[in-house]
């Protein structure tokens, strides 16, 4: 009996721009090595069925233009075979009847976890490798590697930002941009720094723990006054989604608007955090007699599915060559990586999480020089305003307080406030400065 010779190549998760360009490099390649190739549509809704007729050819005419353009030429799903194993064996055994013998996935962690299970399930029948794809740049690679998808969106990103910070000047207003990311704020962190926002907040800056509602307001109304008593009235600041997964529950209970379930609890994925830090930070200046215009915009399906840039064509069209060629050549249970211009194939049991035994999620690294800088050029509440008498006098005059007053009312938010770095001529680099534990360049 013949055995199967045929690569599909599927999409789970949200968009990404560059899903096209991986899709061609890998049909192109293994038509040119003699391998047929079928997209599966729509990830793995219709696998996990036992249907077998969403699928469509990619041919080296059906594909060889497509890396130009954003979306998903097979379509994508949030799909998830793993929650039932009769939904996972049907995916298997739906390759298996489309004479399938290898498959390419590309997605972000949950498709990772699912090409995982897929493998596994396989017992050696279906080799599967996976191609790391997330605008929220929060896959388990080095450091310096980003994920397809995000430079792109960080590239949209920044230009509605930089719209919005000139509308704010003109109108005299503030906006809070709630930008993608999930439990991340890498991509809300790279469109505040490269846009020069007034202040990004993110997730990582708060510990890691429970976060109080009131910690986040008064960070945001901080900077309000801050602003104020410069004389400027208007200001953006940029705020990652995964904020609102970290909230402590309890804080978000009295809130009104917040949609709950048949339980009474706060459905954390319908809370809309831009409309009630909005309404909370108005509440907030109010107790001081301030006033600010604050407007509240989402940000993210807008940069999803966005024409890639060179820099993300280039780098897809690499990275779907190297998944074709590494399945073709008897690769398996890999995510293909490109680290320093060459090729790196990544076991998925690297990729695990012993304690979740989920796929990794990189965080940002609030230690890091990069995040250092970018926090100096933030307009917001900082130790070096509460050590400087004439700062804080400043700001108190601003809410109407005495000194001791202010520092009762803000103070407290220095202690999540990183160490300055300073640089270290000998050693050519720069180092925590615990003694000033102030910000890394003057504001």
């Amino acid at each position: 009996m013949r055995r199967p010779d045929k690569v599909a190549i599927l999409v789970g998760g949200g968009p990404a721009p560059g899903i096209n360009s991986v899709i061609s490099a890998a049909a192109i390649r293994c038509a040119l090595e003699g391998v047929e190739v079928v997209g599966i549509l729509d990830g793995f809704e219709w696998l996990m069925q036992g249907d077998i007729e969403h699928v469509v050819p990619l041919g080296i005419e059906d594909v060889s233009r497509i890396h130009f353009r954003g979306g998903s030429h097979v379509g994508t799903s949030r799909a998830n075979p793993t929650k039932d194993p009769a939904h996972l064996e049907n995916a298997v055994l739906s390759l298996l009847r489309l004479d399938v013998s290898m498959l390419i996935t590309i997605g972000g962690d949950d498709t990772a976890f699912s090409a995982m299970k897929m493998e596994e399930k396989g017992g050696g029948r279906i080799r599967v490798v996976h191609v790391p794809k997330t605008i929220d740049n929060d896959l388990d690679l080095p450091p310096y590697v980003d994920t397809f998808g995000y430079q792109t969106a960080r590239h949209h990103g920044v230009e509605i930002v930089k719209n919005l910070m000139v509308d704010a000047k003109t109108t005299s207003r503030w906006y809070f941009v709630i930008a993608m990311g999930r439990k991340a704020g890498h991509l809300a962190l790279g469109i505040g720094k490269a846009a020069g926002a007034t202040l990004t907040l993110i997730p990582e800056e708060f510990g890691g723990g429970p976060i109080r509602l009131k910690t986040v307001v008064d960070t945001l109304a901080g900077a309000i006054i801050k602003r104020l008593s410069y004389g400027r009235r208007e200001g953006v600041a940029v705020i990652a989604e995964g904020l609102v997964l970290d909230l402590d529950p309890a804080d978000l209970t009295a809130i009104e608007d917040v949609e709950r379930d048949a339980h009474g609890h706060v459905r954390i994925s319908e809370v809309n955090i831009g409309e009630i830090l909005k309404q909370e930070v108005g509440r907030r200046l109010k107790e001081f007699n301030l006033k600010a215009t604050i407007v509240e915009k989402n940000i993210g399906y807008e940069l999803r599915c966005a024409d890639p840039v060179p820099f993300d064509m280039e780098y897809t069209r690499d990275l779907g060559y190297a998944a074709a060629k590494f399945i073709l050549s008897g690769g398996n249970a890999a995510m293909v990586s490109m680290q320093g211009g060459e090729f790196v194939p990544i076991p998925f049991t690297h990729l695990l999480d012993p304690e979740t035994g989920r796929a990794r999620v990189r965080m940002v690294n609030i230690r890091s020089e990069r995040y250092a800088i970018a926090r100096s050029y933030m307009i917001r509440l900082k130790r070096e305003d509460f050590q400087d008498a004439h700062e804080t006098a400043k700001l108190a005059a601003t809410c109407s307080l005495t000194i001791p007053e202010f520092r009762k009312e803000f103070e407290y938010l220095m202690a999540q406030e990183p160490p300055r770095l300073k640089l270290d001529a000998d050693k050519g680099g720069f180092i925590e400065d615990e003694a000033m534990g102030e910000s890394a360049v003057p504001m």
